[in-house]
């Protein structure tokens, strides 16, 4: 099989952003633009990808690390310059090199190995990416010969009445023989007002040598859309959700208001799970099957398992069970786990909390720095009293244990096994097991006080 490679440009600084984020790391449904497409080239099982960076570089290589090779250009010179920059990693190999945008998160690895058949197909030399808009301008025209090959490529200020009406147009991204590609590149000028060296310069080149330069159409400019500006951002975070919504739909999943509904890529969903309208889903979070999940709720990077329903909700970087009941207005905040059967009821907090089999902490409660056994019953108003102003201490309440309604437990402290807690006791010491702890002042009435 022929040898296939990636260059991904990745090295502007993207200041029409207006941002201190680098241009390639502003996020699209939850990854930054650069890494989708770098995970899109990656499913086409590459030789190599090399990735060119230049400002932000030290974060763009963390973020795709172990994904990708790099290149530094140091100076922007151009298109072709920072091409140029992959050349002690790729020159003089053999193959098809494929030269990608960093900015251009929505392209497709259909799309891409739909370029590098066509370009294999035809024996050409290189292959231009291009889409047919209704209103190219502003774009390159790609001017082709009588027999379908690319002619030149003329942009919008340089084209004749004739070369304008041409609705084709260059869509940035190109395949080369990947030896005729570094031979060409020594050849490009920068005799142009910006003083750069540009990569349609190589289409010329080759031309010029009577290489063959073809040319295949996306039938989906959407893809080649690149972000260059906080508008050009949110249409590309607008077409990537529904493309990810109209996934998990396809695969069995019901969303019954895509509008409405935000899930962020890598995103795992089981079958005849329902999401109802308001809810966001972010990336590194799995839901199980037979679940519903909203109106109103947020899960984040967090694991769900089967039949269990989440209503107005957040659940963050934790793991929830089987069958587990959360909400409406339960948080469920970092390091919990909700094991099956149990249930988080309204206005309750989890914090780094573990809640066994069967427990309920059915409403307005706060259990921080807890471990709670299974068929715990707590009881309303409930809090573990988990920091004192220096250092956080950890709550035991252990199996078939009850705490009854309005309890403080100062942690450090234990509930054994079976223990029952009296209404509106503060617990300072540990509850033997299968005992009643009490802890309040008697009542006392004062009988006329009023009236004095």
């Amino acid at each position: 099989m022929t040898n296939r490679y990636a260059i991904i440009l990745a090295a502007g600084q993207g200041t029409r952003m207006k941002s201190s984020l680098y241009k390639v790391l502003h996020p699209v449904c939850g990854k930054p633009m650069v890494e989708h497409v770098v995970d899109q080239v990656k499913s086409l099982n590459m030789s190599e990808v090399v990735t060119i960076v230049g400002h932000g570089a030290e974060k763009v290589t963390a973020y795709l690390e172990g994904k990708s090779s790099f290149a530094l250009q140091s100076e922007q010179l151009g298109t072709a310059h920072a091409v140029q920059q992959a050349a002690e990693k790729l020159e003089g190999k053999s193959g098809v090199t494929m030269v990608l945008c960093g900015d251009t998160p929505l392209i497709t690895a259909a799309t891409m190995q739909a370029l590098m058949d066509q370009h294999i197909s035809v024996g050409a030399k290189a292959t231009v990416l291009t889409a047919n808009l209704e209103d190219p301008t502003g774009y390159g025209r790609v001017v082709r010969d009588e027999s379908g090959h690319v002619s030149r490529i003329v942009e919008h200020k340089d084209a004749s009445e004739q070369e304008r009406a041409i609705s084709e147009i260059n869509t940035g991204t190109y395949c080369f023989d990947n030896a005729a590609l570094f031979e060409a590149l020594k050849l490009v000028k920068n005799d142009n007002v910006q003083g750069e060296y540009y990569l349609p310069d190589v289409l010329e080149i080759l031309k010029d040598q009577g290489e063959i330069i073809s040319a295949y159409q996306t039938p989906n400019f959407n893809e080649t859309i690149g972000v260059n500006d906080r508008v050009a951002l949110s249409q590309a975070e607008t077409l990537m959700r529904k493309r990810i919504n109209e996934e998990h739909m396809r695969n069995g999943i019901t969303i019954i208001d895509p509008l409405t509904t935000y899930i962020e890529s890598d995103v795992v969903i089981g079958r005849d799970t329902i999401v109802l309208p308001g809810t966001f889903i972010k990336q590194g979070s799995e839901i199980g099957e037979n679940c519903t999940v909203g109106p109103q709720s947020e899960i984040v990077a967090s694991k769900i398992g089967n039949h269990t329903t989440i209503r107005q909700s957040v659940v963050t970087e934790s793991e929830v069970g089987d069958d587990v009941q959360v909400g409406p207005f339960a948080h469920i905040r970092p390091n919990s786990k909700v094991e099956n059967e149990a249930k988080v009821g309204n206005f309750v907090e989890l914090k780094k909390a573990q809640l066994g089999k069967g427990s309920k902490v059915s409403h307005l409660s706060y259990m921080g720095d807890a471990n709670i056994g299974d068929g715990v019953n707590i009881g309303c108003g409930t809090i573990t009293v988990n920091y004192d102003g220096t250092s956080k201490y950890v709550t035991t309440i252990e199996d078939g244990a009850f705490v009854g309604c309005n309890t403080n437990l100062i942690a450090p402290v234990t509930v054994e096994k079976g223990a029952y807690v009296a209404a509106g006791s503060t617990i300072t010491e540990d509850v033997p097991s299968e005992s009643l702890a009490i802890a309040r002042a008697r009542q006392v009435n004062k009988e006329g006080y009023v009236k004095k």
